[in-house]
């Protein structure tokens, strides 16, 4: 057995028994197709610090994946074992709930409302010191706006107001 000479694996499979035409599966490289294959997958191929991330992606997934299943359980096996007692307490805990909500909505519109009268407040405050709070330019507009267009119909009604009392006095001679 020492005398005779190593075999290659390709040799041996064609010492072995005839193979039919639909048995033959086997490829064959040349040496440099070999190694520019394995040249081009080791280029390829992972670093340790990414193997490490990988790993530590599916450590943290697998365990993620089990808590996700144990709280599914648990939820369901909560409702099974609660339902009963849930349904027949029902007529205490609707009630409460209702008027639970309407308190804490009560509360928040409150704070929400308190909230908004400081706010204001603060603004009016500033405002009339003369501090110029933001927004009080556009005020300033408006008020001057009305206040020439109160001027405008006052000036009009001046103006016209005779003429329009001798027509309805024309009409109506007893007015």
């Amino acid at each position: 057995m020492a005398d005779r000479p190593r075999q290659n694996s390709a040799e041996t499979q064609s010492t072995r028994a005839p193979k039919s035409p639909h048995q033959n599966h086997s490829i064959t490289f040349s040496n440099s197709t070999t190694s520019e294959f394995l040249r081009k997958l080791k280029d390829h191929a992972p670093n340790s610090s990414q193997l490490v991330g990988l790993l530590s992606l599916l450590i943290s997934g697998s365990i993620l994946l089990l808590l996700t299943g144990l709280t599914v359980t648990a939820t369901v096996l909560g409702f099974i074992f609660f339902t009963p007692l849930i349904i027949f307490t029902s007529p205490i805990w609707f009630p409460i709930g209702a008027f639970l909500f309407v308190v804490t909505a009560g509360f928040m519109s409150l704070c929400g409302f308190g909230v908004a009268l400081v706010a204001g407040l603060s603004w009016i405050y500033r405002y009339f010191r003369g501090m110029h709070p933001p927004g009080s330019d556009r005020f300033d507009y408006a008020r001057s706006r009305i206040f020439d267009t109160a001027s405008h119909v006052k000036d009009y009604a001046t103006q016209y107001g005779g003429y329009l009392q001798s027509k309805a006095k024309d009409a109506a001679p007893g007015a």
